[in-house]
């Protein structure tokens, strides 16, 4: 597992970046451009380097302030047929899927986490779809509200600024959480009432039985387990290359649902059921939050053990 660094690097710290790649046990390939950047002037480096060696080689370049005047660019690669590449996986600490590229969560989870208008989109939409699944006491309809929402990416980003102290970043994230449900309960609760108003449905609902939905408003013991089990696993999807549990974990949290839940009774007037909906989507963000927090706080502290971890900086000395 490849990673792809595209470092414009001013040249008065050419020298360093030079030696803390080729320090490196996990640089695979590197080329150096003299004057290959323009905007801002400099030289240019591309090095394919191991998953595992990327976080340090990435905090070392942040520490010679190539970020500041410079710049840094990751992507992965797909395929790289080297005996060099296989040496540098070999040699790299650690493994490649476990290795997490902290610069690269952060950046991806605060670009996903925005309050832009395809999240509350998203979010909204979901919830419509919620209040439709439990009108019609339909699972198959709830699950694809679960699917459907992107609450999941303003959470982790929240827990991935706490930890690493963006507080920019958790305030977006805390905003984007906070707004898009406001905006969507408040859109689904005016359509809840024209669908009242229609005639659609009544106060009726609120005591009706519901054997596929009515997990929504009992919010129990086993309302945290759940979400505290999908916020570990959300998390080491996130972090790690094998993302592709991250939607089939979120299809068992009550988050979305319960927003649903509590435009309807909005709209009906069902105080004790608007409250129970309420709690367990309170349940389930807290119980993702803090799984969220706790795990990342644990993957953070074991790869900072992992012996070679950090690239060797200048003068031969580890990081």
């Amino acid at each position: 597992m490849l990673l792809h660094l595209r470092v414009t690097c001013p040249t008065d710290r050419t020298a360093a970046v030079r030696e803390l790649f080729t320090g490196d046990a996990g640089t695979a390939h590197l080329a150096v451009l003299p004057g290959g950047s323009l905007v801002p002037p400099g030289d240019v480096f591309l090095a394919d380097v191991a998953r595992e060696s990327a976080d340090g080689l990435v905090r070392g370049l942040r520490e010679l302030g190539v970020d500041r005047d410079g710049g840094i660019a990751l992507e992965s690669v797909d395929t790289a047929v080297s005996r060099s590449a296989e040496l540098a996986e070999e040699r790299a600490p650690g493994d490649g899927a476990d290795a997490v590229v902290w610069e690269q969560v952060v950046r991806t989870t605060d670009a996903d986490s925005s309050l832009s208008v395809a999240y509350v989109a998203f979010l909204t939409i979901a919830t419509l779809l919620a209040s439709v699944a439990i009108v019609n006491d339909s699972a198959i309809l709830v699950i694809g509200a679960m699917v459907l929402g992107p609450e999941f990416a303003p959470i982790a980003a929240l827990a991935v600024a706490v930890v690493h102290g963006r507080r920019s970043v958790a305030r977006r994230a805390a905003v984007a959480l906070a707004v898009g449900f406001a905006i969507a309960v408040a859109v689904t609760t005016l359509a809840a009432l024209a669908g009242r108003a229609a005639g659609w449905y009544g106060t009726e609902l609120l005591s009706a039985d519901r054997p596929a939905t009515g997990f929504i408003t009992q919010p129990d013991r086993w309302s945290l387990v759940v979400a505290v089990l999908a916020g570990i696993a959300g998390v080491l999807s996130l972090t790690s290359a094998k993302s592709g549990a991250l939607v089939g974990v979120f299809i068992s949290v009550t988050t979305v649902p319960a927003a649903g839940d509590m435009a309807l009774s909005l709209a009906l007037g069902g105080g004790a059921e608007l409250g129970e909906a309420a709690t367990q989507l309170g349940i389930n963000l807290a119980g993702i939050l803090l799984a969220a927090l706790a795990t990342l706080a644990v993957q953070r502290a074991v790869w900072r053990r992992v012996p070679g971890s950090l690239p060797r900086a200048v003068g031969g000395a580890r990081r």
